[in-house]
C-alpha cells in the first residue's frame, strides 16, 4: 500500500494573489496589511470547506412552491483554533465564513535562536469532541514547530488529525516536510510556497513578520 502524502492545495484565485501581492509589499501601512490578511483568511478558509463541512438535503418553501435544497448539517462540531498573535489576523475572515465554530486560542512563541515553541496560552478543551472539525489559521508555515505543536496537543486531547485543515498565507517547503513526516493526513490551504528560509527561520521572500506587521509593533 503506498504511503500517504501532505496534500497541500495553492488555489488559483484572482482575490488570493492580490491580497498576498498586498500584504508582500513593505510600503502597506498596518491597517491594510490587517485587511489582507483578514481577506486571505476568508478566501483560502472558502476554499478549504469544499468537501469538509457536511451538508444535509431539505426543502423549503420558496415564494412561489417548494424546493429541494442543502444546508450544513446541524450539530455539526467545528472549531478555530488561532496561533496567537498572528493568527488573529486571518480569524476574522476564517470566522465571517465559520460563525458557528467555536474559538479555542493558543498562544505560542518560537525563541529566535533556538526556533524551539514554547506555550503561554492554552484554551483548548481537555477533550476535543468527537468528529470535530478543526481549521487552524497560522500566516506563515516556515519550520513546521509551531504547527507540529498544534497537532500534538490536538492529537492528545482526541482530535482526528484527518479532520484538521490548515489555512496558511505561506509556506515553505521545510515546513512542509516536516509536517507531511508527522501528519501527512492534514491538508493545507495557502497562497503561495515560497522557496525556502533564512538562517533566522524566516520565509523568502516572504512577507516579513506577520504578527508584528498586523499589530504595528
Amino acid at each position: 500500500m503506498a504511503s500517504q502524502q501532505l496534500r497541500v492545495y495553492v488555489p488559483s484565485h484572482p482575490l488570493i494573489k492580490h491580497w498576498l501581492a498586498v500584504a508582500r509589499d513593505v510600503e502597506t501601512p498596518t491597517p491594510l496589511f490587517r485587511s489582507a490578511l483578514s481577506e486571505l483568511g476568508r478566501w483560502l478558509t472558502y476554499e478549504a470547506m469544499r468537501d469538509w463541512i457536511p451538508t444535509q438535503a431539505v426543502q423549503v418553501q420558496t415564494p412561489l412552491e417548494p424546493a429541494a435544497a442543502e444546508v450544513i448539517a446541524p450539530n455539526t462540531p467545528l472549531a478555530i483554533v488561532p496561533i496567537l498573535r498572528a493568527g488573529l489576523a486571518l480569524l476574522e475572515g476564517c470566522q465571517s465564513l465559520l460563525p458557528q465554530a467555536r474559538i479555542f486560542h493558543v498562544g505560542l512563541v518560537r525563541d529566535e535562536k533556538t526556533l524551539q515553541v514554547s506555550c503561554y496560552l492554552n484554551r483548548l478543551p481537555e477533550r476535543i469532541p468527537e468528529q470535530m472539525r478543526i481549521l487552524i489559521p497560522e500566516p506563515m508555515l516556515a519550520t513546521g514547530g509551531t504547527l507540529l505543536w498544534i497537532l500534538d496537543e490536538l492529537k492528545k486531547r482526541g482530535a482526528d488529525p484527518s479532520l484538521v485543515r490548515i489555512v496558511s498565507v505561506l509556506a515553505a517547503p521545510p515546513g512542509l516536510q516536516r509536517l507531511g513526516s508527522h501528519y501527512p493526513m492534514v491538508q493545507i490551504f495557502c497562497a503561495m510556497i515560497d522557496e525556502r528560509l533564512n538562517d533566522r527561520g524566516f520565509i523568502l521572500p516572504g512577507l516579513g513578520d506577520a504578527g508584528d506587521r498586523a499589530f504595528g509593533t
